[in-house]
């Protein structure tokens, strides 16, 4: 297979010939459509991501279909359409993902930096680090969803949730409030400034009602 690669910190590109690889347990095999191109590529390609292996191919926003099955992968199956983005697996068992903070996992992956990425006719991914593409979205438009349009939509998802204002357009988010959209941040703010203000009085109450408990309680003792 065809995959363009980093050799080394502050290489060049290179386009090689590599064997096409063999999914491991819990692994797929994805034959790339489509992969976006990200700002963040040249982390792997200066060489000032820490861990760094080389040689490395990059690509975090890659679309596909699922090529093979490694041991113990369901319910996915071969033929399907996935898409494989920046976040690339996660323990399951650290104190993160026990909260269900898995972007946070303290051993995380990073598709295309902790292994090969999308720069490729094929690549291997945890089963745990893809996700479903609709049939009806083209691989060229689904590639780029799997990294800054994934994390623009879930932002304004949870904006619309929680009610604030802020971000009505997701540019806002990722590069600032235009001067014509500061007012419309004003709402937001205060808000926030009042959320925060409860939890304090909330916490406040918390250590008064505690202290008052106690009082002849014999508490500690």
């Amino acid at each position: 297979m065809k995959a363009a690669q980093i050799s080394r910190a502050n290489g060049d590109w290179e386009l090689v010939e590599r064997d096409i690889p063999e999914p491991g347990i819990g692994q797929v095999r994805v034959k790339v459509d489509a992969c976006g191109i990200c700002h963040s590529d040249v982390l792997v390609k200066e060489g000032i991501w820490p861990g760094l292996q080389y040689p490395r191919v990059p690509g975090h926003e890659v679309a596909g279909r699922i090529d093979a099955l490694g041991d113990g992968v369901t319910p996915w199956s071969v033929g399907q359409r996935v898409g494989v983005g920046w976040h690339g697996g996660h323990c399951f068992v650290c104190e993160q993902c026990r909260r269900g903070d898995f972007a946070m996992c303290i051993n995380r992956k990073v598709t295309g930096f902790d292994f090969d990425g999308g720069y490729a006719e094929y690549m291997i991914a945890p089963a745990n680090a893809i996700a479903a593409i609709p049939d009806e979205i083209p691989a060229e438009e689904a590639g780029p969803f799997m990294c800054a349009g994934r994390y623009g939509l879930q932002r304004a998802a949870q904006l619309r949730c929680s009610g604030g204002r802020r971000g009505r357009d997701s540019r806002h988010w990722r590069s600032g409030p235009p001067r014509s959209s500061v007012r419309s941040t004003d709402g937001f703010q205060d808000r926030r400034d009042q959320q925060r203000q409860r939890q304090t009085n909330a916490r406040a109450e918390t250590r008064r009602t505690s202290l008052h408990r106690c009082d002849g309680d014999g508490c500690g003792s």
